[in-house]
């Protein structure tokens, strides 16, 4: 069905295109290329990390943060029960054993008060996921960790250029996942990237994104030739899809500046309709600069978003649910996860309801989805 206001659409706000041009007639359209090393630059220099490595995926970003952590068969990994199946299965690929967090109610974020009671001496890693942009509550998280001893591994797919306490998001785990996915701010169709702040990381994480071998240093004058020297696999960007992004991430002001309006405009015009019905939107603490990432409301019931969802589809509006719980899903149970373990998580997935949000959407546009919501009421 083709949906006259689709939930994502992905927008070209710059030189997109040009870019895209000028990598062709350079040549160099595999990875590491002029185009990548900028977005490389500009992520370092914005969040003040040590290193950025552009990844053809999120997920292979968090599947270098596990390798690089040696992660195992007997490790343990937290993770929160509420968000997509790469948060865990980077690491279940490796041997380990996804142990389940359940979320706080407000924010969605990984409910750092339960950490404790689910650290043991086979943790590994943490992996906080900053739901919606908004930032997990990592004094906290960091510190339980550090007491721990164990590994802290953001996955800020949807955070970057959000803080926490005025720290950029993806800043403090010594790994930190980006995605440069369709659907998210600034996007390449598929992309990521791997922050990197614990510079001891830096030399081997070059070669295990680069097939296991030194062809970096090869190419920096550091050896002679270039050999397999450790595991790894093909985890480089194409320089075409680094030349979009680069153009995205050089807009960032504007696009920002874009999807706060559009955020604002859904919280203002949805505030009175979501008191009357019993529904809830995004909070964000004040210690939160969020991203502007999306727009959810949670729904009285399910059977009230069932309804909701079919109302908007016949209106040709696209509004979507969220994460399944990990926790009930086959693999989950594999590794111990069952009904009732993640109460939140379980609530919150039944009742969730993503509306349409791109940087391209146009305020009639917006306006004729709030309309409709408002129309269907309290049915």
């Amino acid at each position: 069905m083709a949906y006259r206001i689709p939930f994502n659409r992905p927008s070209i706000v710059g030189s997109e295109l040009a870019y895209i041009g000028e990598a062709l007639e350079r040549g160099h359209i595999s990875g590491d290329g002029p185009f990548s090393r900028r977005c490389e630059t500009l992520l370092e220099q914005a969040l003040g990390a040590p290193r950025a490595l552009m990844t053809t995926s999120c997920t292979h970003a968090l599947e270098l943060a596990a390798a690089l952590l040696d992660v195992g068969p007997g490790d343990q990994v937290i993770v929160p029960a509420f968000t997509f199946v790469t948060t865990a299965g980077a690491f279940a690929m490796r041997g380990a054993q996804i142990v389940f967090c359940d979320i706080r109610p407000d924010t969605l974020n990984l409910d750092e008060r339960r950490l404790h009671s689910l650290v043991t001496e086979r943790t590994k890693a943490i992996v906080p996921v900053h739901y919606a942009g908004v930032g997990c509550e990592m004094d906290t998280v960091v510190a339980v960790a550090e007491r721990a001893g164990v590994a802290v591994v953001e996955d800020n797919a949807h955070g970057l250029f959000g803080r926490y306490r005025g720290r950029p998001l993806g800043g403090f785990g010594v790994l930190a996942a980006q995605s440069f996915h369709e659907t998210k701010n600034f996007t390449c169709g598929e992309g990521g990237a791997l922050l990197i702040n614990d510079e001891r990381f830096v030399p081997r994480s070059e070669v295990l994104r680069e097939k296991g071998t030194n062809r970096k240093a090869f190419f920096r004058g550091d050896v002679d030739r270039y050999t397999w020297v450790d595991e790894g696999s093909s985890y480089v960007l194409s320089d075409l899809l680094a030349a979009f992004l680069a153009a995205q991430l050089e807009e960032r002001e504007s696009i920002q500046d874009a999807r706060r309006n559009i955020w604002l405009t859904y919280a203002d015009g949805l505030h009175e309709w979501a008191s009357s019905v019993g529904a809830t939107l995004p909070f964000v603490p004040p210690h939160c600069e969020q991203p502007y990432h999306m727009f959810y409301v949670l729904l009285p019931t399910l059977d009230y978003r069932t309804a909701l969802i079919e109302h908007l589809r016949s209106r040709g509006i696209l509004a979507v649910f969220h994460y399944l719980p990990l926790n009930v899903s086959p693999m989950g149970k594999r590794h111990g996860g069952r009904p009732g373990q993640c109460p939140v998580t379980e609530d919150v997935a039944d009742r969730l309801l993503r509306l349409p949000f791109y940087t391209g959407l146009q305020p009639h546009v917006q306006a004729d989805v709030i309309e409709a919501i408002l129309e269907f009421g309290g049915r």
